[in-house]
């Protein structure tokens, strides 16, 4: 199955336009204590298939990790189960990349 994948310029965009996304951090807590996702919910990649009750079913989910590796996983197995997800390209990598390329970037 194909995963569709969102960058992250696109996201914050439509966060701003007041779209109501999920943004589900799949790292591990240790890297949500480094640097957090703004606005997001974070379950571990390990933890998610026990705590799908957590997700929402009537808006898009925005799946998210370092790299965007771990988050395709998990968009995948969630858009099997049904859920409308699409993978955060890149990751808190690429996001933190748009946060450097100046104003009203973020």
């Amino acid at each position: 199955m194909a995963i569709t994948e969102i960058e992250p310029e696109e996201l914050k965009a439509r966060r701003r336009a007041g779209e109501d996304i999920f943004l589900l951090d799949v790292r591990e807590p240790d890297e949500v204590a480094e640097w957090a996702f703004p606005g997001s919910v974070n379950i571990p990649l390990g933890q998610l298939g026990a705590r799908t009750g957590e997700l929402p079913t009537d808006r898009p989910i925005v799946v998210a990790c370092r790299s965007g590796a771990r988050s395709a996983s998990a968009t995948e197995a969630l858009s099997r189960g049904g859920w409308s997800a699409q993978n955060l390209a890149g990751g808190a990598i690429a996001w933190v990349s748009t946060e450097e390329a100046g104003p009203g970037s973020s």
